[in-house]
């Protein structure tokens, strides 16, 4: 029996089908890497409440972890927006410090009110980290070489300053509302009868800020996604017409003021300001932000996985000193879990996909 026979139009009819592409698969919804990690943070500090129940006080523990977390996440962000480029600053602690500074000699030679300071603040700190990418961009010198020799540069200039403008090294003059945002929390905060959290601190209002405000730069706006193809390629990102030199200045402009401002939140919460702030700020910074998913290479970021990044690495450190680890094993067992976090979700990941790839 002959077959049917065809016409050219069924024939190509037929081939265009073939060609055409079938849509993707998404991918199970337990693969997200900002899922693996909420849940992971939520388990660890169920069990450090199981082993320690103090680790749950709201007050006690709860609200100065909080309040660390706010401020480490935004130092999170600010390496993050550097990272997006392709770059990197090493020097986001002294930053931090040197914003700080001015914000603590305004407050104690100026009498300058809270919020006055607090922009002084951001301003130094966008202006060194605008100068920081004018470098970079004009040059061409490696943003490794320059923020580290910013680093260097800016921690004798910091302590120099303090010792020339300062008896104790620190600026200890307290503007009004400086302590209300350091010790209050969202249950001070009413709205009627409905109160907010007592762990919750109010300073957490600038992390939400910062929050918000790259999220919205990053998925809303063209400017966001050129700093994003800056970093993915930066010669095609030129050919295309993107000012990938402008692009890197306002990542370093941008990183610095988000600096600066972890700066004032870590005077803030030790009620001083002095020259040790933000010394241990950078392996922080690295971690929150490549924890959350964003790419050392650049070209991908992750504002909320910043932040859970930063969550889990608090909850870690906080959790392990109530269990009396000493400072050095703390370090250790910190380092070997997230090793085994970051292998175990890449390994999730990678064996997920796999199992999509050949199930279509």
């Amino acid at each position: 029996m002959k077959a049917p026979a065809t016409t050219p139009e069924h024939d190509r009819r037929t081939d265009r089908a073939k060609a055409a592409p079938q849509p993707a698969r998404r991918l199970p919804f337990w693969v997200n890497q900002r899922l693996g990690l909420l849940v992971l943070t939520v388990a660890l500090a169920a069990l450090f409440g199981l082993l320690r129940p103090a680790f749950l006080d709201q007050r006690l523990v709860l609200f100065p972890l909080l309040r660390d977390i706010s401020t480490l996440t935004v130092v999170a962000l600010a390496q993050m927006v550097v990272l997006s480029v392709g770059h990197m600053n090493l020097a986001v602690g002294r930053m931090a410090a040197f914003g700080a500074l001015f914000a603590g000699l305004g407050y104690d030679r100026l009498g300058l009110p809270l919020q006055l300071g607090l922009l002084l603040c951001l301003f130094v700190g966008a202006a060194i980290g605008a100068l920081t990418g004018w470098i970079i961009a004009r040059t061409g010198v490696s943003a490794f070489v320059v923020t580290l020799a910013m680093d260097f540069a800016l921690q004798g200039l910091v302590s120099l300053l303090y010792s020339a403008l300062t008896e104790n090294a620190a600026f200890t003059t307290r503007p009004s509302g400086l302590m209300d945002l350091r010790t209050t929390s969202l249950a001070d905060i009413c709205v009627g009868r409905l109160c907010g959290s007592p762990a919750v601190p109010q300073m957490a209002q600038f992390t939400v800020l910062a929050l918000g405000g790259l999220g919205v730069l990053y998925s809303r706006t063209r400017v966001g996604r050129e700093l994003l193809l800056t970093g993915a390629n930066p010669a095609a990102a030129e050919l295309s017409g993107i000012p990938t030199g402008r692009r890197v200045i306002l990542a370093h402009t941008l990183s610095g003021l988000l600096a600066a401002l972890a700066g004032f939140m870590a005077a803030v919460s030790t009620g001083t300001f002095r020259a040790s702030i933000g010394q241990d700020f950078m392996l922080p910074s690295f971690l929150g932000a490549v924890l959350g998913g964003t790419l050392l290479t650049g070209g991908v970021v992750s504002v909320l996985g910043a932040l859970l990044g930063t969550s889990l690495v608090g909850v870690i450190r906080k959790g392990l000193d109530l269990l009396g680890v000493g400072l050095e094993s703390l370090n250790i067992y910190l380092g070997c879990v997230l090793l085994l976090a970051l292998s175990a979700d890449r390994v999730r990941t990678v064996v997920s996909y796999r199992k999509v790839v050949r199930s279509t």
